[in-house]
C-alpha cells in the first residue's frame, strides 16, 4: 500500500527525507502526554534506527520555542522535529481529531481523560499505577527496587514518569501549547519503505494510545532493527 499522498508531499519538501526508509511520527500537542512519552521512548532507539538506515521525523503541533524546550527536556533531536501551528497534515491524513463537545476543546479533553471517546485511556492510566511485568524498567531507584523488584515496570513507576512530564508541561504551559484549540487532536505513526510503500502505520484512537502495544511502544520496529 502506498503511503498517503499528503505525507509524501511533506517528505519531498524535507531535505534528506525524500527517499529511503523513513519513520514519521505525527505527534499531538508538544505538551501532550503522548508526545512526551513517545519521544522519550524513541530517543534510546535512534542509534539503532540510524544503523538500520531508517531516517526519523516527528511533526508536532506547536511553535519553535515549544519545540526547543520539548527537545531539551526529552532529548529528542531538534533537527528531527518540525512543528505546525495547526494540525493541517493531521487532518489531511484523517487522524482522529478527538472528542468534539460544546464549549470548546477543554470539555472534550476532560471527557477523553475519563475514557469517553478515548478507548484504552483508563486502562493505560491504571497500568501506570499497578505496574507491568511485560514493560521495561523506567527508573533506577532503590525505592522502586524495594517496592517491587527490578528489570520490569514496577507499581507507580510509569505514573511517576507521567507526573514528572505533567509538572514540566504545567510549569511551561504556553510554551508547549500556544493555543488550546487542538488539545484533543490525536496523532499517528507511519513507517515508509524506500519505494514510498507503507511498512507499518498506526492511527491513535485516544489519549495514551500512541502505540498499539503500549507496554513496548516500539515493538513494531523489531522486524527492521533487530539483529
Amino acid at each position: 500500500m502506498q503511503a498517503p499522498a499528503p505525507l509524501l508531499q511533506r517528505l519531498r519538501q524535507t531535505p534528506g527525507l525524500e527517499s529511503g526508509r523513513r519513520l514519521v511520527l505525527l505527534l499531538t500537542q508538544l505538551g501532550d502526554f503522548d508526545s512526551m512519552e513517545y519521544a522519550q521512548a524513541l530517543v534510546p532507539a535512534l542509534p539503532q534506527l540510524e544503523a538500520a538506515g531508517i531516517s526519523t521525523l516527528a511533526i508536532a503541533i506547536g511553535d519553535d520555542p515549544g519545540a526547543d524546550r520539548f527537545c531539551h527536556y526529552t532529548g529528542f533531536p531538534r533537527a528531527n522535529l518540525q512543528v505546525d501551528p495547526e494540525p493541517l497534515l493531521h487532518r489531511e491524513l484523517g487522524l482522529y481529531e478527538g472528542l468534539q463537545s460544546p464549549g470548546g476543546a477543554w470539555p472534550g479533553l476532560l471527557l477523553m481523560c475519563a475514557g469517553i471517546g478515548s478507548p484504552g485511556t483508563l486502562a493505560e492510566v491504571f497500568r501506570g499505577y499497578i505496574g507491568d511485568r511485560n514493560a521495561p524498567q523506567r527508573i533506577n531507584s532503590p525505592l522502586f527496587r524495594w517496592a517491587g523488584g527490578e528489570g520490569f515496570q514496577r507499581p507507580f513507576e510509569l505514573a511517576t514518569v507521567r507526573l514528572r512530564n505533567m509538572n514540566e508541561v504545567l510549569s511551561n504551559w504556553r510554551t508547549y501549547v500556544p493555543r488550546d484549540d487542538f488539545i484533543t487532536q490525536r496523532g499517528g505513526t507511519f513507517l515508509l519503505d524506500a519505494n514510498d510503500s507503507l511498512l507499518y502505520s498506526h492511527r491513535d484512537q485516544g489519549i495514551l494510545g500512541f502505540s498499539a502495544t503500549m507496554s513496548r511502544p516500539l515493538s513494531f520496529l523489531d522486524p527492521w532493527i533487530s539483529g
